[in-house]
């Protein structure tokens, strides 16, 4: 597409490659480390779960450790490449602000994936089988991802703000980083969605309460 428009919504290529890797990095740490939580149908229908519960320790940090991604760095050194080739064309000034706003995108970015696997899993306790709509949100994602979220029109940007907060680790640190928007405090965007995982803990927690053995 880009051979053939230099632009698109006013990012060049190199600001939108930019823009994927630091999507693709968070989504690859989120599911390098929360990758238990993705696989978490097959412990509730096995009924593997109730062993996690007798044991003295935090379920979520069973659940956790359940299983580790760790085939996902080949993921991960494609985004960083990616953004290393967007940062040396990109023709920005870097500074230590822009890469603290890159770090809190990073920080703020993982919390929202594993947030999405966390509510993943919760559903499980009520369903018994992993919903597949849930891929929407996160393998979805970092499809979407791939652009600015202000090329999918208002309506989207407006729910990727206030109800998945896609756009506060993507989108408006972004601006800031390009110098399309000087406003300081857009460094600290990113951290303000790691509220997200406060409603899909509480799920979880609803989810765990309600638990039924589903046998073995």
């Amino acid at each position: 597409m880009f051979r053939r428009f230099s632009s698109v919504e006013g990012f060049t290529y190199s600001e939108v490659l930019l823009c994927f890797s630091v999507v693709l990095l968070e989504f690859s740490l989120a599911e390098m480390f929360a990758r238990g939580f993705d696989v978490f149908p097959s412990m509730v229908h096995t009924g593997s779960f109730d062993q996690v519960l007798v044991r003295p320790r935090n379920e979520i940090l069973q659940v956790l450790g359940s299983k580790f991604e760790l085939t996902r760095i080949g993921r991960m050194i494609q985004a960083v490449v990616m953004f290393g080739y967007g940062v040396i064309h990109c023709g920005v000034t870097w500074n230590f602000a822009k890469v603290m706003t890159v770090v809190f995108m990073l920080i703020g970015g993982s919390a929202v994936f594993t947030g999405l696997f966390l509510i993943y899993a919760a559903l499980c306790f009520f369903t018994l089988e992993g919903l597949e709509f849930m891929n929407i949100f996160t393998d979805g994602a970092r499809e979407y991802g791939k652009y600015p979220l202000s090329v999918y029109g208002k309506k989207m940007l407006l729910v990727t703000t206030f109800l998945i907060p896609y756009a506060l680790i993507q989108y408006y640190p972004l601006l800031y980083i390009l110098e399309k928007d000087s406003r300081p405090f857009l460094i600290f965007v990113p951290l303000l969605a790691v509220w997200f995982l406060l409603p899909a803990y509480a799920l979880w927690r609803f989810g765990v309460r309600h638990y039924h053995s589903s046998g073995s």
